[in-house]
């Protein structure tokens, strides 16, 4: 597959066609239901949020807090 090609290809389309030639790929991609590896560095670090967690299970905040404080 000649990669350049078939992006130029992709680009000649309609910006419609290229969302539904976007949704097509992300629906197939999904549909495998494989996910990539995680690497050492992630893995520590969601080790470390789930430690976090339960060593603090209160210490969390809702969606609107976090709306909020964003704004702010």
């Amino acid at each position: 597959m000649d990669f350049t090609a078939t992006l130029n290809e992709i680009k000649s389309l309609s910006i419609e066609e290229r969302i539904r030639f976007v949704q097509a790929i992300w629906d197939s991609i999904a549909a495998e239901q494989t996910y990539p590896e995680l690497t050492a560095t992630q893995k520590q670090e969601l080790d470390r949020r789930i430690n976090d967690y339960e060593t603090n299970p209160d210490n969390v905040m809702t969606w609107e807090e976090i709306k909020a404080s964003i704004k702010k």
